[in-house]
């Protein structure tokens, strides 16, 4: 459930930041009469991003091959955590230049009357975060057994909270730190990003894709099994694992120490 609504909120702060952005400088413009396309735009994100969910469904529940199917677990989990990183690292260096590029972008398309365009503008800010939660919700449901419906309620808190938060930095609540919600909520994710590239580690050692070298390093199944209900909480938001091998440690660590590396890196130069 943490794990839904950290991904919602994320995604959803960044699809209605921008439309926000959008709507508040057609105001300024005096222009609202193309609001309306701007909702449209929104509408159709949101129908093209729940064809992609049902594509992704249909495609990996049609395979009768179970070895095609665990392939396509590894390949899905493993582009969810490059698009995770990435995503990350994308909106630290836009923060501050995406606000004067949107507006300008606005101001292009009502000098010339572009109403495909604001659609299209609208849609894209929502397709693009719609395709990233849709991949994450794909790849946690790839590795744990996680509730639909505590999946679903976490997903919907963390929509109507974006929302809230956005709604209040357009009505004029500045003091928001927004640019410390980005920052530590990106920290999370790419967290989160790190246990699902040591699940696809394990999933590529139990389909012999690369070697397993010690199959236990270590053993703290007595003090916090993976299996328990905190170590299920744990799995499913961080990768937890009571009982890795070598490879699969490694790997994890090895990815956890570069992307904090970037992390701060990239948001201290973003500063």
């Amino acid at each position: 459930m943490l794990a839904s609504f950290l991904i919602t909120f994320r995604e959803g702060l960044e699809a209605f930041l921008i439309v926000g952005i959008i709507l508040s400088y057609l105001g300024k413009l005096d222009a609202r009469r193309y609001n309306k396309y701007i909702y449209i735009g929104v509408v159709v994100g949101i129908i093209v991003s729940l064809f992609i969910a049902y594509i992704f469904q249909v495609l990996f529940y049609s395979m009768d091959n179970e070895l095609y199917q665990h392939y396509l677990m590894i390949g899905i989990l493993l582009f969810a955590t490059i698009v995770l990183s990435y995503m990350v690292v994308w909106m630290a260096n836009q923060s501050k230049q995406i606000k004067g590029e949107m507006q300008e972008n606005v101001k292009n398309l009502v000098s010339t009357g572009n109403i495909a365009g604001m659609v299209f503008l609208a849609f894209l800010a929502v397709l693009r975060e719609g395709f990233e939660t849709v991949l994450f919700f794909s790849s946690l449901s790839l590795t744990e057994n996680i509730s639909m419906e505590k999946g679903l309620i976490g997903a919907i808190l963390g929509l109507v909270v974006s929302l809230a938060l956005v709604y209040a930095l357009m009505k004029g609540a500045k003091n928001i730190p927004i640019k410390e919600f980005f920052k530590y909520t990106g920290l999370l994710i790419l967290i989160i990003a790190g246990g699902l590239f040591g699940s696809a580690v394990s999933m590529m050692q139990a389909a012999e894709l690369i070697p397993v070298y010690v199959p236990v390093i270590y053993d703290i199944s007595a003090v916090l099994d993976d299996r328990s209900m905190v170590g299920t909480f744990l799995r499913a938001l961080f990768g937890y694992n009571s009982s890795p091998s070598l490879f699969h440690f490694i790997s994890w660590a090895a990815y956890m120490i570069g992307a904090i590396f970037l992390w701060r890196k990239t948001y201290t130069y973003a500063k």
